[in-house]
């Protein structure tokens, strides 16, 4: 024992699926020393409901954010190609669309709002897997991979095509890794950045703690490259999951995120100008 004491072993670093996670500690370090943005009004811009694989109906889920101070959310049930995930075709978005103008007619009258979106799967070969003219009555849509995200080849031309289709307002889940179980995918990211910022396209920080996604690194990464706008989501799939959100708004403090790059700092009709210009 006294050995042990005088030479313990060296420290164990976490594997590859375990790196770069903030703890829930660090994110209340974080913005209990920057107050302004948990104090600052932000929406959240990706929240799932029973149309696709969420655990409550959507009305369930705006009273919920709306409790939490959010002036908006979006609202991004799956497209049709994620069938594990319960994902709309075009005659069930239309569907969803109705029950978005329902919630906003009866909580509008407190000044919340539900924007219209999607969180649309984005093919290997950058096309959406929705008729663009379903899409085009939507406020914002999230452009997401779903597949093959376990590959070790460099993917960048996949990220430069899902930017380049006109659809698409922001870039979900970039990386796609999952604490623990897939490292994500792998890319130049600098270009991809550099292409988004071209395009005027947005790129999420997913706040779910268990993606991350981007990450504080990654982040930083997509500053430098001179992203133009960002945009944070807790990804809820149930009431709980809707106070996921500070860990984006941490990941983008850390990174040096200015607040006016981020979409949920705007109301909702600028955010849905801003995808609206982007479309035209």
């Amino acid at each position: 024992m006294s050995d042990w004491l005088d030479d313990p072993p060296p420290a164990v670093e976490p594997d590859e699926t375990r790196r770069g996670y903030l703890t829930f500690a660090e994110v209340r370090r974080v913005l209990d020393g920057e107050p302004d943005w948990e104090a600052t009004p932000h929406g959240d811009l990706q929240v799932h409901s029973t149309d696709s694989d969420g655990a409550l109906p959507l009305l369930e889920m705006a009273r919920v954010a709306r409790s939490l101070g959010r002036p908006f959310i979006a609202s991004t049930d799956h497209s049709k190609s994620l069938r594990i995930a319960n994902g709309m075709d075009e005659d069930r978005l239309a569907q969803h669309n109705r029950t978005v103008d329902d919630v906003n007619a009866e909580l509008g009258i407190s000044g919340f709002r539900v924007l219209r979106s999607i969180e649309m799967d984005v093919l290997t070969d950058g096309s959406g897997d929705m008729d663009p003219a379903a899409l085009a009555s939507l406020d914002l849509v999230l452009g997401a991979f779903h597949t093959k995200l376990r590959v070790s080849d460099d993917v960048t031309d996949r990220y430069v095509a899902a930017l380049r289709n006109p659809t698409v307002h922001v870039l979900a889940h970039p990386k796609a890794r999952m604490y623990g179980r897939r490292t994500g995918l792998t890319a130049d990211w600098p270009r991809v950045f550099e292409d988004a910022a071209r395009l005027g396209k947005a790129i999420e920080i997913d706040a779910t703690p268990a993606r991350q996604d981007l990450s504080v690194e990654l982040a930083r990464v997509a500053v430098g490259a001179g992203v133009r706008w960002f945009s944070i989501g807790s990804d809820a799939h149930d009431a709980g999951e809707l106070e996921f959100l500070p860990f984006g708004l941490a990941i983008a403090a850390l990174a040096g995120v200015p607040r006016d790059r981020v979409l949920n700092y705007r109301t909702a009709d600028e955010v849905a100008a801003w995808a609206g210009a982007l479309r035209a």
